[in-house]
């Protein structure tokens, strides 16, 4: 007879055979990041032996070129896509579970539009043409335009629901879509800029950038995890959420900044790369089941894996040139979203 683990948080049972596939998954995607990593570090245009890489990581050469390339670019671009990958991973996790909606990614939120925005008024106001100089515009107008989201779709008797949250979104992300492109048509400078940050790439990010960004990435994960019993909540329904003594709307306000923090930090450092936080919650749900408590944690898993993996196939499939990793990212998604809406649409959903 199989045993059964029930909990008091609105999660499922937990049978072992259950329990038995989260730690295989588990397992298995340590080492996928594990190897995804090593890749990283030493495929490209350059190949270095791993035997190479794992001296050049002991005992740094000076002048040996193999190892420079390792310290001075592999190491930096790997960082990023680790942290990028985790949080964009996690952020959609976390929408998706707040929004009750299988299609949500953090650009639900106006997130990476706002980010976007503000990206284009430093290039254009104030001329910063640096990645590490409009990372604070980028997180900034992030937090606004979440802002923005929010407080549009409050408004009213029922509060934030997640319809309004998204219809809010898409009109939030549909006016600073046409802000951006009407600021790259009038200023060539800004349109050179935005273009190479936009299209979404882990190459020429140093690791300065998420120094200084790690406390916002941080304090957006610890939120993150922390709402898992929440959004097993809020996957019963509202009434039933709210009948069960759960704040409704202090879970999104709390849901909101934590989604603002991971996705604004991973925009600011990355750009706008899109896909990750659609595809690695429903791989986490695939594997895991649907308390969010397991999706969470093991979204911040997939999320890196997927990045580096698109970052790393974008160096190979063209070289001696590379394509970056965002384009890579949204190959994979597209036809997944495709499924998704297929899925939904038959089930009915």
């Amino acid at each position: 007879m199989t045993a059964v683990r029930t909990t008091p948080e609105a999660a499922p049972p937990i049978t072992a055979a259950h329990a038995r596939r989260r730690s295989l998954a588990l397992v298995g995607s340590v080492l996928a990041l594990a190897a995804v990593t090593a890749a990283s570090l030493a495929l490209g245009t350059r190949d270095i032996a791993p035997a190479d890489v794992f001296t050049a990581l002991a005992d740094r050469v000076p002048g040996n070129p193999d190892h420079a390339v390792v310290w001075d670019q592999r190491i930096p671009r790997t960082v990023v896509g680790l942290a990028a990958g985790a949080a964009l991973g996690l952020a959609g996790a976390v929408m998706q579970g707040i929004t009750r909606n299988p299609l949500a990614d953090p650009g639900l939120l106006g997130v990476n539009a706002g980010g976007s925005v503000g990206v284009v008024l430093a290039v254009t106001v104030l001329g910063i043409t640096s990645p590490l100089g409009y990372i604070w515009f980028a997180l900034g107008g992030a937090a606004v335009a979440a802002g923005v989201v929010y407080g549009v779709g409050a408004v009213g008797r029922d509060g934030a629901t997640p319809v309004k949250l998204a219809l809010a979104g898409t009109a939030v992300t549909a006016g600073a879509t046409s802000f951006i492109t009407l600021m790259q048509l009038t200023d060539r400078t800004t349109l050179e800029a935005y273009r190479r940050w936009a299209v979404g790439s882990l190459a020429g990010r140093g690791t300065e950038t998420l120094t200084d960004l790690a406390a916002f990435l941080l304090a957006g994960a610890v939120l993150a995890l922390l709402v898992g019993r929440t959004l097993n909540l809020l996957a019963l329904g509202d009434d039933v959420a709210r009948g069960l003594g759960q704040h409704l709307a202090l879970a999104r306000v709390v849901t909101a900044v934590a989604v603002v923090l991971l996705a604004g930090s991973a925009t600011a450092v990355a750009g706008p790369i899109v896909f990750v936080g659609l595809v690695v919650p429903h791989l986490a749900r695939a594997l895991m089941g649907p308390d969010y408590r397991a999706i969470l944690p093991f979204s911040l898993l997939i999320g890196p894996i997927l990045l580096l993996a698109a970052d790393v196939a974008g160096r190979l499939v063209v070289r001696p040139g590379e394509l970056e990793a965002g384009i890579l990212v949204a190959v994979v998604g597209a036809p997944v979203l495709v499924a998704i809406v297929r899925r939904v649409k038959l089930s009915g959903l």
